[in-house]
C-alpha cells in the first residue's frame, strides 16, 4: 500500500447557514488550513468569502491572501475553486469563470486547481430545489490549456461515471497538459452518482482502469460521510478528501476533527497518512519556493 493523502475541503459554497462550522475570513481559513496540516491533512481546498456578507467572492486576491497566510508556514497546496458563473463579477464563460485560477497560476501560488470535467444536476435528496453545476467542454478545455500552461495539476471531480471517459478523453486533446487528478464524488445529501459504498468505488476503479490507469485517485463527494469508504480506499491505493465542504450539512464535527478521523481510520486499516513531502512524490508536485 502506498502512503493515503488527506486533502481537506474547509469551507464551499454552503454559507453559515447551511454549514455553521466554515471558516469564512482570511484568518480564519488561514487558522483552520494549519490546524487540519498539523492533525494529518496535505492538501487544502478552500473558496473566499467576502466577510461583510457572508458569502463567496471569487476575489484572486483574497485567494492569494489566505494561500501566502498558509504557504508562509507550511509547504502544502492551497487551491481555488470554479464559480458556478455570474457570482459577483464572475462572467458565466471560460474567461471569466478560470480568471481567478489564471491570476494565481501567473504568481506561482497554485500547484492544481480544479477543473471538472462536467455538468450535472444537484438534487437535493430532502426535497429542497436544486440547481444544475454546469461546466461546457469549452470551459474544460480552457481549465486544462491553464494548467499546460502553468503546469498545475488539474483536479477533476467525477461526480458520474461518465465524467472519467471525458475527462481522459478532453485531457488528451490538450498538449502539455499535466495528468489530472482523479477524484471519485459520492453522496447521501445529493442525488448525483453513487452512495459511499465500496462496490460504487469498485466499478469507478474498473471504469478507471480502463481510461486513465495511470492517474491518481481518491474519493470524496459532498453532503457525505466517506468513513465508510476509508479502508476499501485504502487498501486500492487511493487517497482521501474531507472537511466541511464535503461533509454532511450542518455537521457537528469542524475541519480538524474531520482530518483526524479520516487519519484514524487509515491508521487502523493499516495505511499510513502522507506527509507534504510525501504528497508532492506521489503527485510529482515540485517543492515550492
Amino acid at each position: 500500500m502506498t502512503a493515503t493523502i488527506i486533502e481537506c475541503a474547509i469551507n464551499g459554497p454552503w454559507t453559515r447557514k447551511r454549514q455553521p462550522l466554515i471558516p469564512i475570513s482570511v484568518s480564519e481559513c488561514i487558522a483552520s488550513g494549519l490546524a487540519c496540516v498539523a492533525a494529518g491533512a496535505s492538501i487544502l481546498h478552500v473558496h473566499p468569502y467576502d466577510e461583510a456578507r457572508g458569502v463567496q467572492c471569487d476575489d484572486w486576491e483574497i485567494y492569494a491572501r489566505i494561500i501566502e497566510g498558509i504557504r508562509a508556514r507550511v509547504d502544502v497546496p492551497v487551491y481555488p475553486t470554479i464559480p458556478l458563473g455570474e457570482e459577483g463579477d464572475v462572467q458565466r464563460n471560460a474567461t471569466g469563470r478560470y480568471s481567478a485560477t489564471a491570476q494565481l497560476a501567473a504568481r506561482g501560488l497554485i500547484d492544481l486547481a480544479a477543473v471538472d470535467p462536467g455538468s450535472v444536476n444537484f438534487t437535493l435528496a430532502n426535497g429542497e430545489p436544486g440547481f444544475v453545476y454546469a461546466n461546457p467542454e469549452e470551459d474544460i478545455l480552457h481549465g486544462l490549456a491553464l494548467a499546460a500552461e502553468h503546469r498545475f495539476k488539474p483536479a477533476y471531480a467525477i461526480y458520474e461515471a461518465g465524467f472519467l471517459r471525458a475527462g481522459a478523453a478532453l485531457h488528451r486533446k490538450v498538449q502539455g497538459a499535466p495528468e489530472p487528478l482523479y477524484r471519485f464524488m459520492f453522496s447521501s445529501d445529493f442525488l448525483f452518482g453513487f452512495p459511499p459504498e465500496p462496490y460504487a468505488l469498485d466499478a469507478l476503479l474498473k471504469l478507471k482502469a480502463d481510461c486513465a490507469p495511470s492517474a491518481p485517485w481518491m474519493v470524496s463527494g459532498l453532503g457525505v460521510d466517506i468513513t465508510p469508504l476509508i479502508a476499501h480506499t485504502v487498501t486500492r491505493g487511493g487517497h482521501l478528501r474531507v472537511g466541511l465542504e464535503d461533509a454532511p450539512l450542518g455537521s457537528t464535527l469542524d475541519n480538524v476533527q474531520w482530518v483526524e478521523r479520516a487519519a484514524r481510520a487509515v491508521e487502523t486499516a493499516g495505511g499510513t497518512v502522507a506527509s507534504p513531502s510525501v504528497m508532492r512524490q506521489l503527485l510529482n508536485l515540485k517543492k515550492t519556493d
